[in-house]
């Protein structure tokens, strides 16, 4: 799994962030766990392989918002019994 984190500029409350949430949906059939702050001003999910960040960056611009960065790494699930 990879953790995909978008710094986005221009959310204000939670409506924001279900629509940032409803972009990256539609841009990303397959991201699973999406979520988005406003507060922290990001918005992150989980898919299998790697995304198009730029197609991220454009579908989130026609939104009204601003896309200034972002991270992809490995994601690894915590739980009760995992090991490091």
């Amino acid at each position: 799994m990879i953790k995909t984190t978008l710094k986005i500029d221009g959310m204000m409350c939670s409506m924001c962030e279900a629509h940032i949430n409803d972009v990256i949906r539609k841009a990303v059939p397959d991201a699973k766990k999406v979520s988005a702050s406003h507060t922290k001003g990001e918005a992150s999910f989980l898919t299998e392989d790697a995304v198009d960040e730029q197609l991220l960056k454009d579908a989130i611009a026609a939104t009204g918002y601003t896309c200034t960065g972002s991270v992809s790494e490995p994601y690894q699930k915590k739980g009760w019994f995992s090991r490091k």
